[in-house]
């Protein structure tokens, strides 16, 4: 038997066959042995404690801000009572059939329930018998009930593994009717790492698993699934935490090597007239963090190396006033420049911001979006690629084969985390695209994003590139004041907006847009809408609104209503998060605000106080509260610093549940390590990875086959499930 079993198709193991390994397959990406053993458990239960019934259904947990749903619990009791319930004339009734079971311990009794598989649980769930519930407390109706809990009897307890500890898988729907709940996924596990015992090959090299005080991978693999205590599984854990970390780095920080043995950056020398104008045209300083930045970048572009860097800074700091000024140093040495944003909107934005700073130069600049005309579209490729057009601004038309430039020197990409690597690399490949190119070589790149980033998460998501801070408000921005309201408190919020109108100034109100409910959210925006347009009458005020399901041009009619400042009110989803830039505005009202992460909270926020105005954030929310959403509007009241919102949201997240970046758009994907939580081991591996590829850049020495091999599968495995549905 060889280390080969590890990729046995899943199919083969006994109870799977090609049906359910198809279902695992689109489900979970699962297809080996390998792949099952890779899933793995995101809790562990001590399943030796049973908690007595009554301290899972006393009344005062329904309102506890910990209550029970948020953990699994294991309890021991006789049924005392079976009722199958929602049938008709001995018919189920679609959707209403369950059955209920009622367990009684020394201490009470609670109802378990299920809604499939009536017959083969209701014959096992013998009357007065005992036995073992694991599951996840829920609360219906006033009453705290399990709901599919898994059962056996006591004697059954530890037939899957060894030791007490049970790992708890994530699962979804179409999964758990398919056979595959936790009590199934456990098995498949036991099965798999017996088969494979003795047979799973090393994937680092001994010396590193001997200086880092790491356990072998078989040890790892099984503490992870069947843990014999808490030594044990933080050993597996640290083991694979580093593994994954470390490829990750190894694979970023190579890739980065690769380029710049491969790549001669265009070296721009000049700085001409153009900028000169621009900047001497300014009608405020640069700050200190601009400079700064500039400097870095500037350094970049004239050191014959291709720059790759991302320019970090919160909303509002004038991310897009260096963009200019790096453009113009292109333009000036004879290139052109790119812009691209994720939507038409910010596209639109950037072209207004843009064409100000450019009125002193002599640089003509273009817009080219999806909705661009064809004559216009036909006339702005002639133009780039003969020259005439120096910056261009657009969405992701920019990256269409048909774009072709005379010689891009230049490539700016904002909110980086909205597009893909191939993506990024398509553009910047520009040059070997054109035929007509006056330059072969790899034109600079700089990645903007509002979106504060922790630096352990940031040297991870853009490990290969450096990286600049704009720190610094310009003067005249102002904090803005951030409020928490209640539902009882509207008729308070909606005086201090009409005060605010009435004073010459315009209010945003925006709504959330999450895509599982986006039915329900419209309705509320509908109903919302419909409130403000009673409470403000027109002619006296005007109203806009803009949400997704509006026609294009209407949406821009509405939204060019208020940017013009001829409404006073924007009732609106979080699509305007990016893009919009009105002054005038000094009120951002934020309906549901505990449905945002604070990421977006700050965004939204960040579309007031762009004046010389004192502006308002009010977090309006109704009063169930988790204790999470409670800490995050808390957050947003006391600080508008987005680096600290952004540590602070670090510390609060589990595990891949990342907002505004998304684990699933790395090189290699995390099955057990999160960019948030484990800090210290990202920060070692990175460490772990420099020195490795310090004596060797391009692993290509005979003692890193080990390491090239494994970076190869990881990548491969890391595109093949990309498009897998995420698992709630």
């Amino acid at each position: 038997m060889s280390a080969a079993i590890m990729d046995t198709d899943i199919k083969y193991l006994p109870g799977i066959g090609p049906k359910r390994a198809e279902l695992l397959a689109k489900e979970i990406g699962v297809h080996t042995f390998s792949d099952m053993l890779y899933y793995f458990p995101f809790r562990w239960i001590d399943k030796s404690k049973i908690h007595p019934i009554s301290s899972i259904t006393d009344s005062q947990l329904l309102e506890a801000e910990d209550a029970p749903s948020s953990s699994y619990i294991q309890i021991r009791g006789v049924i005392v009572r079976k009722e199958l319930v929602g049938f008709s004339g001995g018919r189920p009734i679609r959707g209403k059939a369950r059955l209920i079971a009622t367990m009684q311990d020394a201490t009470g009794s609670i109802d378990l329930v299920f809604f499939s598989g009536l017959k083969w649980i209701g014959e096992k769930l013998r009357q007065g018998e005992e036995f073992i519930a694991f599951g996840k407390p829920t609360a219906f109706n006033h009453n705290i009930n399990l709901v599919h809990p898994e059962i056996y009897k006591p004697s059954e307890a530890q037939t899957y593994g060894t030791g007490s500890m049970a790992g708890i898988y994530s699962v979804t729907e179409k999964m758990k009717n398919g056979g595959f709940g936790i009590k199934a996924i456990t098995k498949i596990q036991s099965l798999i790492l017996e088969r494979v015992a003795g047979h799973i090959p090393e994937t680092l090299p001994r010396s590193m698993i001997k200086s880092k005080g790491l356990c072998p991978l078989e040890d790892a693999l099984r503490n992870i699934h069947f843990p014999t205590g808490m030594r044990e599984l933080e050993a597996a854990q640290k083991r694979l935490k580093f593994e994954e970390l470390f490829y990750l780095q190894l694979s970023l920080l190579k890739q980065k090597n690769i380029r710049l043995s491969k790549s001669g950056g265009i070296i721009m020398t000049k700085v001409g007239d153009n900028f000169n104008r621009c900047y001497q045209a300014l009608p405020y300083s640069l700050t200190n963090a601009q400079k700064r930045v500039i400097k870095e970048m500037r350094e970049d572009m004239r050191s014959g190396k291709q720059m790759n860097r991302l320019l970090q800074g919160d909303v509002g700091c004038g991310k897009t006033l260096v963009a200019v000024l790096l453009s113009l140093i292109a333009v000036d040495n004879g290139y052109q420049a790119c812009i691209m944003a994720p939507t038409e909107v910010l596209a639109n934005q950037h072209l207004a911001s843009i064409s100000k700073f450019l009125r002193a130069t002599d640089a003509k600049v273009a817009l080219l979006t999806g909705n661009t005309k064809a004559k216009e579209r036909r006339q702005i490729l002639k133009d780039l690629e003969e020259g005439s057009i120096n910056i261009i601004v657009g969405t992701h038309a920019l990256i269409e084969d048909r774009v072709k430039f005379k010689a891009l020197g230049l490539a700016i990409i904002d909110e980086q985390h909205r597009f893909g690597v191939d993506q990024r690399s398509r553009l910047w490949n520009k040059n070997d695209d054109s035929a007509g190119s006056l330059t072969s070589l790899l034109p600079h790149v700089m990645v903007m994003t509002a979106t504060p980033i922790p630096r352990t998460l940031a040297m991870t998501l853009y490990g290969d590139l450096d990286v600049s801070i704009i720190d610094e408000l310009p003067p005249g921005r102002t904090p803005v004041v951030t409020t928490h309201a209640w539902e009882s408190q509207r008729r308070q919020v909606f005086d201090f907006m009409r005060s605010q109108i009435d004073a010459g100034r315009q209010v945003f109100v925006v709504y959330p847009l999450i895509k599982e409910s986006e039915k329900m959210d419209y309705e509320n925006l509908e109903a919302g809408y419909m409130r403000i347009i009673e409470e403000f009458k027109t002619p006296k005020y005007i109203t806009a609104v803009v949400h997704g399901k509006m026609k294009p041009e209407d949406k821009d009619i509405d939204m060019n209503l208020f940017a013009s400042g001829r409404a006073h009110i924007l009732v609106a989803t979080s699509v305007i998060e990016v893009g919009v830039d009105v002054p005038n505005a000094t009120v951002m009202v934020i309906e549901s605000a505990e449905r945002f992460g604070l990421s977006q909270l700050h965004q939204l926020r960040g579309r007031v106080g762009r004046g010389a105005s004192k502006s308002y954030c009010i977090l309006m929310s109704g009063y169930k509260l988790s204790k999470e959403s409670r800490k995050r509007l808390e957050l947003m009241c006391q600080t508008t610093d987005g680096f600290v919102l952004a540590e602070e949201d670090m510390k609060m997240r589990g595990p891949g549940d990342l907002e505004g970046t998304s684990q699933s758009g790395l090189a290699i994907d995390l099955h057990i390590s999160s960019l948030y939580r484990d800090g210290k081991y990202l920060e070692e591996a990175r460490q772990t990875a420099l020195q490795i590829l310090e004596d060797d850049p391009l692993l290509q020495k005979p003692q890193s086959q080990l390491l090239t091999e494994r970076i190869k599968i990881l990548r491969k495995a890391g595109k093949e499930i990309k498009d897998y549905s995420s698992i709630s």
